[in-house]
């Protein structure tokens, strides 16, 4: 596979050359190749014009069987200068064709790592199985740094559009991947196998018999400049004399496969996710947990079966085990400390074994500690999408913790506490089975488990106060669901009443309104009679009374606000208000306050809560809604979180580098505002 003799010369760009790939034994040779660097090499090689001491060093590589890539790239070029020289200008029978094919596979697996390497090589292999005309020798790409669709695939398409085959799920995602337009979500990126397999099932799902596609008028048409740069040609295949059709530029069926893409893509995302946050868990019993169902035949795992008999077990014991526990069975590691996506990951693996976790980590009021317990129980069925819930489900649950924290003042959760929070979840209009299941495990935490009151005054402190009389309604409806309201229960409230900023006083107030009715009393008309006024006689109840339709007002009335304690409770703070001192560069898709925070927070790896907190404080921010805001952004910009919560908060390394990146350059996420 090399020439060898004395080398033509060519006129090739207005001056005269000689072919670069003859070996011409006239010319003098080194004793010694001991130029593997190639310093002695141009950037376009030619044996008659390297020094000898590279001559030496090229024929010690061709001796030695063409298979070090320790030598320099040249020699490798000088090498296939000759080969495509043979092929596209000689054009030797095709049984040769094949062999020089097959050798330049060889070599572009040998040199993969070089950049130029694999462009030129694989530019070869592309227009040689064009060449070649054999459709079946050619495999879907489903990667490419092109700028334009590969020759091969658009041969291969355009063989099977012109022969009037229908396209299927790996041939149409080939052509999305190659197509100029086209970029890769970081699912796509980070799980390629996972996601051409449910693209696969989707595909086939909604085109069984494959997808047709009509003949477009253009013609294929290659042009191939030699890597030599010493010759070009003009191809134009064809089949049994027929051209093959360009399907280059449809637009109909690049819009059917990105819009099964996308939905691949956004099926995989948490599983992506996952992925990101920890990269040697692929194939661990967690991450596999978080596959769509419909992947899990064809990526099966034993573990998932020896989970699921694990908390099944767990769920008929009881269900309450250690928080701790939980997350040693899917990480394999005790955790010193639980963060809240730890425990939402936790939580949508087991949902997927059709297992519940309480309390719910996107709608608690806290995550557990590490010594605290947490709840499992029987969903009733595999669950997907946790964070997917009804209006309702999010009121119910805001009630149930606020009533927890009041049955909690008095150190006993008194049965008629207890039935009365539970009766709020059957009355409730518009849950699916799955959303009372999950509502009734959460209220067996949230009486579990005392309430963290530091962390309610936290969350209190900043509220709106015409929002007060909202979280009022709610605290008194709590109050009086068992018929009795304790000193211990006012005291609770009065505590919350100091954190909102309101007199305390004023509990007693609105608790003895919720023992009266919204109404005139009717009283007997006076008549003369003898001096003074019987009293009329009234029954008093031996035990205090709950007013129905009172209370049933109050909760109306807490139902009214769920909004309000939504943002309180879910730890989501959505205010889009300017602060006066905006950071120098606002990130696209966050307001100034948020923006300022991000500038702040990249300049360390890891922040304490203390730290985190007074950071958002100093932007007048809730450090809750703070984060899920800036993880959220983060999310959309990168597709990754920007902080994890573990002993604190921790910095996402890669979101960080190309965030810093893109403020330094004022890239795609930064907007340099005008002064």
């Amino acid at each position: 596979m090399i020439y060898v003799g004395t080398p033509p010369s060519t006129n090739e760009h207005g001056y005269r050359e000689k072919y670069r790939a003859y070996i011409d034994p006239s010319l003098p040779v080194a004793r010694n190749g001991d130029d593997k660097d190639g310093s002695g090499m141009l950037y376009w090689p030619g044996y008659s014009t390297i020094p000898r001491t590279s001559r030496a060093t090229y024929l010690d590589w061709l001796a030695g069987g063409r298979d070090d890539a320790s030598y320099n790239v040249g020699y490798m070029f000088l090498y296939f200068y000759g080969i495509e020289r043979r092929f596209f200008v000689d054009n030797p029978p095709d049984a040769e064709k094949a062999e020089l094919l097959l050798e330049v596979r060889r070599l572009s697996v040998l040199y993969q790592d070089n950049h130029s390497a694999r462009r030129y090589l694989g530019q070869f292999i592309q227009f040689a199985e064009v060449a070649t005309a054999d459709v079946a020798n050619i495999s879907p790409v489903f990667e490419s740094t092109d700028w334009e669709m590969p020759a091969s695939i658009k041969f291969a398409l355009g063989v099977f559009v012109e022969a009037g085959h229908a396209i299927s799920a790996d041939w149409l995602l080939s052509w999305l991947c190659c197509h100029p337009d086209y970029s890769r979500r970081m699912p796509a990126k980070r799980c390629p196998e996972e996601f051409r397999a449910l693209f696969r099932l989707r595909f086939g799902a909604k085109f069984p018999d494959g997808l047709k596609v009509n003949k477009p008028k253009k013609t294929l048409t290659f042009r191939y400049q030699a890597a030599s740069n010493e010759f070009d040609g003009t191809l134009m295949p064809d089949i049994s004399g027929k051209p093959l059709p360009d399907v280059s530029g449809l637009r109909k069926p690049i819009r059917i496969a990105q819009e099964i893409a996308d939905a691949v893509t956004d099926e995989l995302d948490k599983y992506s996710r996952f992925l990101g946050r920890n990269a040697q868990a692929h194939g661990s019993v967690e991450a596999h947990a978080l596959l769509p169902f419909d992947l899990w035949p064809l990526f099966r795992s034993e573990e998932i079966e020896e989970l699921r008999s694990w908390a099944s077990a767990i769920v008929r014991a009881g269900g309450v085990i250690p928080s701790a526990d939980v997350i040693e069975r899917l990480e394999g590691q005790r955790p010193e400390k639980i963060g809240k996506r730890q425990l939402t990951d936790a939580s949508d693996a087991l949902a997927r074994l059709g297992i519940g976790l309480a309390p719910d980590p996107r709608f608690g009021l806290r995550s557990p500690k590490s010594l605290e317990p947490v709840v499992l129980f029987d969903l009733g069925e595999p669950v997907e999408t946790l964070e997917t819930v009804s209006e309702t489900y999010r009121t119910v649950l805001i009630e149930l913790a606020l009533g927890s924290f009041v049955a909690h003042a008095d150190g006993h959760i008194a049965d008629p506490e207890r039935q009365s929070l539970l009766d709020r979840i059957a009355s409730a209009d518009g849950l699916s089975d799955v959303e009372r299941r999950r509502l009734r495990a959460n209220l067996d935490w949230f009486l579990a488990v005392p309430p963290d009151l530091s962390l309610l005054r936290r969350k209190l402190k900043d509220l709106d106060p015409e929002k007060h009389a909202d979280v009022r309604a709610a605290l008194v409806s709590a109050a009086h669901a068992d018929g009795t309201v304790s000193s211990d229960e006012v005291a609770g409230i009065e505590k919350i009443y100091k954190s909102l900023g309101l007199d305390p006083t004023l509990a007693y107030s609105d608790l003895h309104a919720g023992e009266v009715e919204d109404g005139p009393r009717t009283v007997r008309m006076a008549q003369p009679t003898v001096p003074g006024e019987a009293i009329p006689e009234t029954k008093s109840p031996a035990t205090p009374r709950l007013d129905v339709a009172r209370i049933a007002a109050i909760r109306s009335d807490t139902e009214r606000v769920s909004s309000v304690l939504g943002d309180i409770f879910s730890e989501a703070d959505e205010s889009g208000n300017l602060s006066e001192g905006a950071a120098p560069a606002a990130l696209s898709g966050l307001d100034r306050k948020h923006s300022a925070l991000v500038h702040d927070l990249i300049q360390q790896a890891h922040w304490t809560e203390d730290a985190f907190h007074q950071l958002c404080s100093q932007h007048k921010l809730l450090a809750a809604g703070a984060l899920e805001a800036v993880n959220e952004w983060a999310f959309e910009a990168y597709e990754e979180a920007l902080l994890d919560e573990y002993d604190g908060y921790e910095l996402a390394e890669d979101v960080a580098a190309l965030l810093k990146t893109d403020i330094d350059k004022g890239g795609r996420h930064v907007q340099i505002e005008a002064t």
